[in-house]
């Protein structure tokens, strides 16, 4: 699973508030004939950073405080600069002020709530950073004590669903979902943040898909609700019962789901405008006018430049909502217009923090163009052809561990979905036919494709597409083993609904074949290196096994007989990889080494394929021979004196026992 840590800093980043007080919280500098003029705010601060309570002197010291604006540079500063010894010193008065902030976000001003929301976030951040090594229940001690935590927790988390819930302001609400985010990704790992114990006991979840079914809410804070609610899901997760996905996975409300599958279509769809951005910027720059001078010999460097940060937040939203929630599948296939291709009118942006790109949520002018009228001529799309193009972008560079976890959870998100029987079923309709640009990664051997001359096929096709272009594009050093094996599996997933449900996809097959029988290749070529690290073996039979079944079963979802003939084709074409396969497999299941048993299997798994090559071989050398042809093409074998290959060859061997 991609690493809680990637996630929690992607997230992090989007949660820093705009800042225009000084650290120091100075009004005006010393001088000799001046003192330094402090912001009444930074006083009050000072006080409560002493041993004595701040209110015996004034009555009044927390009614006026929540009215001062605040200055969370200097707190949080403040909170860091203190030792161990010195932070319990002042405990009482932390736990006194988070008390107070409580209390305040009851209050009917709303500068008050304003300043208690924002104060709480800085106490928070600035606890946990202060304590990052001690455990989670020193923490809530600190911040609110032991013997008052379960009320504290109890009336923050109910003023925050109340909050979300009213329908008040909506830079209010936002501010509840940034303390939520805050309070949910202060730890690098979800799962040791013991405060989450409380947010679990006081749910939030109704109040969270309230924002998503609510069309102006979503416009605002959509994205910040699909994000918390994928953390919360994953908070011990495989440890105890979650409540969170407990009522994930039993929400069937359409306006719900639609709402949800719309804030992360928008993400992603947000990723792919700046990345096609960032691609046609860097195409029309002096750096190709210059390699379209000098050939294309630095292409894939010139690529590696074109880097937009990955979205792993909303990836895993994404990811939970297709495991946990069967439902959503049908959001999957939801059409609306491409909404890269929707004019939206430019306003001036509001100021916000500085973000890496793709992890910012949409602007709400984005957000509300996907619910105008489809026009004829803009290109529908829908969630599905959204998230694949988004994962032909991030699979392309593996090298980099950030996008390794992202193509990885891509390919686990796209197995989920490839096992669900409805998914399957509009993957494979006849009547849903879409024109999917994925993206390419640039190569010396191949050119870039037209995105005009693409076809509308079914959404299958384009999944194909995408486990293709990873095959060919992987075959490296630093050699993806995992990625490989959840790319095959799909490819299997798929072949086993077509064979059942007797599906006759018209697709190129044969450059699949070619990508399956190329890594064999790579594996065989690279054996040294690669047993070092992995067992290709695994790898290798599923290939293989990949082979029996259009061998075996290819009747039943091939689309022409011809296509048996061109599946052949490929295998004698190519015999000698197999040949070489072989040899390799057997002389590492007749040693007494590590890998006997795993080459032993893939040894068994090859004797259909060396059926169809010992018995056409011979006949092909004897055609040629007797024709007097030395190179033959790739219709001479099958015409005239050489029968069909389905009437010629036995029946193969149709093995009972499981592929994967």
């Amino acid at each position: 699973m991609v690493k809680c840590s990637v996630i929690y800093e992607a997230v992090k980043d989007s949660l820093t508030m705009a800042q225009v007080e000084k650290r120091g919280g100075l009004l005006r500098k010393s001088s000799a004939y001046k003192k330094p003029l402090k912001e009444k705010v930074v006083l009050m601060y000072d006080e409560i950073f002493m041993t004595e309570d701040p209110s015996k002197c004034s009555p009044r010291f927390w009614e006026e405080l929540f009215l001062m604006k605040v200055n969370l540079e200097y707190l949080e500063g403040k909170l860091e600069s203190l030792d161990g010894e010195e932070l319990m010193k002042i405990k009482d008065n932390i736990n006194c002020l988070f008390q107070h902030c409580i209390q305040a976000l009851g209050e009917e001003h709303p500068i008050r709530v304003v300043n208690a929301l924002q104060t709480l976030c800085a106490l928070i951040r600035g606890v946990h950073q202060k304590n990052k090594s001690t455990s989670g229940f020193d923490i809530i001690n600190m911040l609110m004590g032991f013997d008052k935590a379960e009320l504290c927790m109890k009336n923050l988390m109910e003023s925050l669903d109340s909050l979300l819930c009213a329908e008040g302001s909506e830079s209010l609400k936002s501010l509840c979902l940034k303390l939520l985010l805050c309070l949910v990704t202060v730890t690098d790992n979800i799962s040791q943040n013991t405060i989450l114990e409380y947010v679990m006991i006081n749910s939030i979840f109704e109040a969270i898909l309230q924002i998503l079914s609510h069309p102006p809410s979503r416009r605002e804070h959509g994205y910040d609700a699909v994000v918390l609610l994928a953390l919360l899901v994953n908070y011990r997760k495989y440890e105890s019962v979650n409540p969170y996905i407990v009522k994930l996975s039993i929400v069937d409300d359409e306006a719900t789901l639609n709402g949800m599958g719309l804030v992360i279509a928008q993400a992603l769809s947000e990723y792919n405008r700046q990345y096609k951005d960032k691609e046609e910027e860097h195409q029309g720059g002096f750096f190709s006018a210059l390699t379209n001078m000098v050939g294309s010999m630095f292409i894939a460097d010139a690529h590696e430049k074109i880097s937009v940060q990955t979205n792993e937040a909303i990836l895993l939203a994404l990811y939970e909502a297709v495991h946990l929630n069967r439902n959503f599948i049908t959001v999957l296939a939801q059409s609306h217009p491409e909404m890269g291709l929707v004019t939206t009118p430019v306003g001036p942006a509001p100021a916000t923090p500085a973000t890496p790109l793709g992890t910012t949520p949409p602007s709400s002018d984005v957000i509300s163009s996907v619910e105008l009228p489809l026009d004829a001529d803009v290109q529908t799309s829908n969630l599905l052809i959204t998230f694949l193009k988004y994962s032909s972008i991030v699979m392309q560079d593996t090298k980099d561990e950030h996008r390794l976890h992202s193509g990885k959870l891509c390919l686990i998100i796209l197995t989920c979905i490839a096992e669900d029987q409805y998914a399957n079923a509009f993957l494979h309709d006849d009547n849903m036919n879409f024109r999917v640009n994925l993206h390419r990664m640039p190569m010396r051997h191949r050119k870039k494709a037209a995105d005009k001359n693409l076809p509308c096929r079914p959404l299958v096709c384009a999944v194909l597409d995408l486990m293709v272009e990873f095959i060919v594009t992987h075959m490296m050093k630093e050699f993806p083993m995992d990625l490989y094996v959840r790319c095959i599996q799909v490819v299997h997933k798929l072949l086993c609904y077509q064979k059942k449900c007797r599906v006759r996809l018209h697709y190129t097959w044969r450059e699949l074949w070619s990508a399956l029988i190329n890594l064999l290749k790579f594996l065989m070529s690279n054996e040294t290196v690669l047993l070092a690290k992995h067992n290709i073996f695994t790898l290798a039979l599923m290939i293989v096994n990949l082979f029996n079944m259009f061998i075996t079963y290819g009747d039943t979802f091939l689309p022409t007989p011809s296509s048996y003939d061109e599946l052949y084709y490929e295998i004698i074409r190519m015999h000698q990889s197999f040949d070489n396969l072989y040899s390799m497999v057997l002389r590492l299941s007749t040693n007494a080494g590590q890998w006997k048993e795993a080459a032993s299997k893939v040894t068994h798994a090859l004797v259909n394929i060396r059926a169809i090559i010992n018995h056409f071989n011979p006949k092909i050398e004897s055609y040629a021979a007797v024709n007097h042809i030395s190179q033959l093409s790739e219709e001479q074998p099958w015409t005239g004196k050489i029968p069909h290959a389905t009437e010629q060859l036995s029946p193969c061997t149709r093995t009972t026992e499981p592929m994967f």
